[in-house]
């Protein structure tokens, strides 16, 4: 596969030749990020409209275990055809998912279209970073997934806010509808220029991985079913789950990954546990801010956006830093300070005296070292990964992040009492990842010659 190279303005990002392409990716992105946010924000009106409460959880456990089969194949297709053809691949798988969900006339119908979702975003995730990365020359990295991350902040703010109007005034099904017809334009901006990204190697596609997909599909939804249960059954699902996840991840992933091998094995292993660290702390943090602080849910999402906010004021930031030497010392860094903010939300949880907004203080620093640190590990990956891997190996990175979250969030409900709400052992939890990616970053970094 040969990445695209630009002369013109090297220092751009939005120079003539990989404008569409920024834009349209970006513009993919943020509908992405609104789709998932506003999906959580409908899906209440959306069990009551079909009487599917009882597979309220299987709608968004859908999503997660078919996206981790997305991943898999779109590591294929970006190396064997290249990311244009995946990038249309996983438009059509979510686009189609988007109308079943939207004109479904019962749960199960939603729950078939929220899969598909999962399999065409699972390939989407793949195909953009590595599509884009090619045709962005490799000093602008750091401002490419600067930007990706910063996508997410709008969403963040607005997509609840959105979505509860859209059901108010249309109903539920404009909320997949919206995104829907919006896919088309961002669609037209992104592919012509990813055609330029290369057409992959030409080899034949070699489906073995698949076997192991589904394993790691099943695992994740296992994973994802345990934090529903309670008791003995809850147990027995997180075992069962973690032992599939376990053994396709080995099958899955680069060799070393699970022993923290030196570079890329590295690389992947850290996105998982900042990524854990993350999705397990947030996932628990409104019921932890209004449950026992006594917060309302305005100010819980304020709090939430409040993280979202700074984690793209660090991702700006890491992207404004020059010199190896500067950026080896930036992402232990911004590991630490994730899991020094972790450690602040804690304290008032730990010691009942001390005042509660210390939590929001502590979930600022959680965004802003998440943000030093997470898109650094996209341009590390590009960086370790020859050309014809890229593809494969983005897959690993985004499976990565799947599986280890899924266990993390899948532990969690099990440390979670809800008899008493108490919720300082996910937090503990998710302080131990942090802490676990802080110590293991040095080895992913490339040492100086």
């Amino acid at each position: 596969m040969l990445a695209f190279t630009d002369s013109v303005a090297p220092d751009r990002l939005f120079a003539p030749g990989r404008r569409a392409a920024c834009v349209g990716a970006i513009a993919l992105i943020s509908m992405l990020a609104f789709e998932a946010i506003a999906v959580a924000t409908a899906m209440p009106a959306v069990a009551q409209a079909l009487n599917g409460l009882s597979m309220y959880a299987l709608a968004f456990g859908a999503t997660l275990a078919t996206s981790v089969i997305g991943m898999t194949a779109a590591g294929q297709l970006c190396d064997k055809r290249g990311p244009y053809r995946a990038s249309l691949v996983g438009l059509a798988a979510f686009l189609l998912g988007l109308l079943a969900a939207g004109f479904a006339p019962s749960m199960a119908v939603l729950v078939l279209g929220r899969a598909l979702q999962g399999l065409g975003s699972g390939v989407l995730g793949v195909a953009l970073y590595v599509g884009v990365g090619q045709v962005v020359p490799a000093p602008l990295h750091p401002k490419l997934f600067a930007m990706f991350a910063g996508a997410w902040v709008l969403p963040g703010l607005l997509g609840p806010a959105l979505a509860s109007g859209l059901v108010a005034l249309l109903g539920w099904r404009a909320v997949f509808l919206a995104v829907a017809a919006a896919v088309p334009v961002a669609a037209a901006a992104m592919l012509p220029a990813l055609k330029r990204a290369g057409d992959g190697t030409g080899e034949a596609l070699r489906w073995g991985a698949m076997r192991w997909a589904l394993l790691a599909s099943a695992g994740a939804l296992l994973l994802h079913g345990a934090s529903q249960q309670a008791g003995a059954r809850a147990g027995l699902l997180f075992a069962a789950g973690l032992v599939a996840a376990f053994c396709a991840a080995r099958r899955l992933l680069p060799a070393g990954t699970l022993a923290a091998a030196p570079g890329l094995p590295s690389v992947i292993l850290l996105r998982g546990f900042i990524a854990a660290a993350f999705a397990s702390a947030e996932a628990f943090l409104p019921l932890l801010l209004t449950q026992q602080f006594g917060w309302s849910l305005t100010q819980a999402g304020i709090a939430l956006s409040a993280g979202a906010v700074t984690w793209s004021i660090g991702s700006a930031v890491q992207a404004r830093v020059q010199g190896d030497a500067a950026r080896r010392r930036l992402l232990p860094t911004g590991f630490g300070v994730a899991a020094t903010g972790l450690l602040v939300v804690m304290v008032p949880v730990a010691v009942a005296a001390l005042p509660s907004w210390l939590a929001l203080v502590g979930w600022i620093g959680v965004g802003l070292g998440i943000g030093l640190s997470f898109p650094m590990l996209s341009v590390l990956l590009l960086k370790l990964s020859p050309p014809a891997q890229q593809g494969g190996n983005t897959s690993a990175l985004q499976l990565s992040d799947a599986l280890v979250s899924s266990a993390a969030l899948g532990g969690a409900g099990l440390l979670f009492n809800p008899d008493t709400r108490q919720v300082l052992p996910v937090l503990l939890l998710a302080f131990a990842l942090a802490v676990a990616a802080a110590v293991v970053s040095p080895r992913a970094l490339p040492r100086p010659r």
